[in-house]
């Protein structure tokens, strides 16, 4: 979440899917926009890695999401997964633009990735 002067709510969500990788493998993260038929690769200035991203919702929702449902992640990214999910299936519903739904949102986030406890 980022504020945001332009929304009614003062701030505004934005799902992003992201793989980063070491720059070596640029061909195989370049294949993914094929593959999924969106997304972009980014380059990071003085880095040796790049990220494929998707932040488009319908495109999240409608090729990103159903793959991952179709063959599991496996391990804790799986949990990763289902909150991500959980937060795409809020949005879809129109909740981030409540109070109540950012509020969700704010919780599920805070319990992701690097600030997970196994």
């Amino acid at each position: 979440m980022t504020k945001s002067k332009t929304h009614k709510l003062g701030e505004v969500v934005q799902l992003v899917f992201l793989i980063t990788q070491h720059s070596r493998d640029r061909e195989l993260m370049e294949s993914l926009i094929s593959y999924f038929g969106c997304g972009r690769y980014v380059t990071r200035n003085n880095k040796d890695f790049g990220e494929f991203i998707v932040t488009k919702c319908s495109y999240l929702t409608g090729k990103v999401i159903p793959l991952f449902n179709k063959h599991p992640i496996l391990g804790v990214k799986s949990l990763d997964f289902a909150d991500f999910c959980e937060a795409a299936e809020l949005m879809k519903q129109g909740a981030h633009l409540t109070r109540e739904g950012l509020e969700k949102i704010r919780l599920i986030k805070a319990r992701m990735n690097k600030k997970r406890r196994i």
